[in-house]
């Protein structure tokens, strides 16, 4: 399960981008009646950008970003006073707000496909791994196994007027799903005001429409090692990137930082960048992560499960 980043981010290693070069390059039958206008910032620790076609493009994305600093305050690990860094702090939040609940939801949906291979609780276990290589070393087996015990989804008790965990020192990660679900708060947000033809990346990518010239959204990714020739078109669709050795531990680059719930040990199954489309982007974001730990015939089933997703 992907995890928390202290000093730097996966999308240092893994970018997923459609660029403005990319997009002119693109052969598009018509001509938008509004220029393209593309913010470009930083959200949920990753670059983000917002493209869309609209004589009032700046007030649309001054409102779009201000959701998104709205909902970093609910998912951000890295902010004191998030609701996620008050549950991992107090191991409780009183009155959760409804996208809390709902991405967790999300994440209770993935689990349970995913044979509890998607785990967002395994935040004790990126800390044990982050702490033992700042020092130099792997972490111990015996550690390994006693903060094994401090994780489980089965340990999280959710419900409309509360969220809390159920042993002391439980601590959770929503870094394998929050960026695509926060991608689709964001096409809500512009859907219901009437917009269509929008791309939103917030680290994973939400599609509302196609391009504004005629065109699907044209998009690359990046595995850090190359970047893919065939480039994903979207169109109301998303896209999620998951890299099982995006980010390591150790300074030789070979534990990689999505762990696996079942054992406490990196993923191993999947060393290569696995790509999801789905009709939701937080869908994608938690099927990607899940799929690092699985074999084939584990990842086909998993999507099975889940009607509009492939992997591409």
């Amino acid at each position: 399960m992907r995890s928390a980043m202290s000093d730097f981010s996966r999308r240092r290693f893994l970018t997923i981008f459609a660029t403005a070069g990319a997009l002119s390059a693109a052969p598009f039958a018509l001509k938008a009646q509004h220029p393209v206008r593309t913010w470009k910032g930083v959200a949920m620790g990753s670059a983000a950008s917002i493209s869309l076609s609209h004589p009032n493009a700046d007030d649309i994305l001054l409102r779009a970003t201000r959701e998104l600093e709205r909902l970093e305050n609910i998912f951000s690990l890295y902010r004191e006073n998030s609701t996620l860094a008050q549950l991992n702090r107090d191991g409780v939040v009183n009155t959760p707000p409804f996208e809390l609940l709902e991405c967790l939801g999300l994440c209770g949906t993935i689990n349970q496909a995913s044979g509890g291979l998607f785990d967002p609780t395994v935040q004790p276990l990126w800390q044990l791994y982050a702490q033992s290589y700042s020092e130099g070393r792997a972490p111990e087996n015996v550690f390994i196994r006693k903060t094994l015990s401090r994780t489980g989804w089965d340990k999280v008790v959710i419900n409309q007027s509360q969220v809390s965990f159920r042993r002391p020192n439980m601590a959770m990660t929503l870094n394998g799903i929050a960026q695509g679900y926060v991608a689709d708060r964001i096409a809500k947000l512009l859907r219901d005001d009437g917009l269509n033809n929008v791309l939103i990346n917030t680290g994973e990518f939400a599609a509302l429409g196609g391009h504004p010239e005629g065109e699907d959204w044209p998009v690359s990714i990046n595995t850090g090692s190359e970047i893919r020739k065939e480039r994903v078109m979207l169109r109301d669709n998303a896209l999620a990137t998951s890299l099982p050795n995006g980010t390591f531990f150790d300074q030789a680059g070979l534990v990689g930082h999505i762990l696996d719930p079942r054992t406490g040990r990196p993923a191993q199954a999947r060393p290569t960048a696995v790509s999801v489309t789905a009709t939701k982007a937080a869908v994608a974001d938690g099927l990607s992560t899940a799929i690092c730990l699985m074999n084939k015939g584990e990842a086909d089933k998993l999507l099975a499960q889940f009607p509009s997703a492939k992997l591409v």
